[in-house]
């Protein structure tokens, strides 16, 4: 999921000082959210000076922009570990990765995703965080369309858009109502659509 854990090794503690401050950064804004932790939370969960930071990022809103790029980073890979993990089936690649969503936005802790979270932190138009998430979602949002397009539908962008809005959907289901809410049935939305979508 696009969490605070996205975008490095588990059970790793990075080494370099920037890649500290990012993997504290990415924990905290997902637990906290962004405009709730500041920059001086930061650099002391990370072990580093305020000076470190500001080294490797030009403001808070630069380290942010970092961040949501990760949580962007470790859901598209989902995605295509998803997809290597079926090769020749392509349907069956993606109706995996939306049943990986929906296990994991149902796990105790779940804050939804990092980068929607951010679009309703920031919703001035125009800011780079804002574009930041723009960016990540509509990076998404092509690469679902184009795999989409080897399962053989006739619109493979209405289809991505449809599975989007599943994911989307699950995001904020499984902070509502955890185990017991409707991302159990994402799975079989996602194939009612692919089926949809062929005929």
């Amino acid at each position: 999921m696009a969490d605070g854990r996205d975008g490095r090794e588990a059970g790793r503690e990075p080494a370099r000082a920037g890649d500290r401050i990012r993997a504290a950064a990415r924990e905290l804004f997902y637990s906290r959210g962004i405009r709730g932790v500041g920059v001086d939370e930061i650099v002391a969960r990370a072990g580093v000076t305020k000076p470190s930071l500001y080294r490797g990022f030009a403001s808070k809103d630069a380290l942010v922009v970092a961040c949501l790029a990760d949580y962007d980073a470790g859901l598209r890979a989902r995605l295509d570990e998803a997809m290597d993990a079926h090769p020749g089936d392509p349907r069956a690649g993606l109706v995996a990765f939306l049943a990986g969503i929906a296990e994991r936005s149902a796990r105790p802790g779940f804050r939804g995703c990092g980068l929607s979270n951010a679009a309703v932190e920031y919703p001035e138009a125009g800011h780079p965080v804002r574009e930041a998430v723009r960016d990540g979602k509509g990076a998404l949002r092509a690469r679902l369309a184009e795999v989409a397009g080897t399962i053989g539908v006739a619109a493979p962008e209405r289809l991505a858009d449809a599975l989007l809005l599943l994911v989307e959907g699950a995001f904020a289901c499984g902070q509502i109502f955890g185990a017991e809410g409707p991302n159990r049935a994402l799975a079989a939305a996602a194939e009612a659509l692919i089926d949809a979508n062929l005929a």
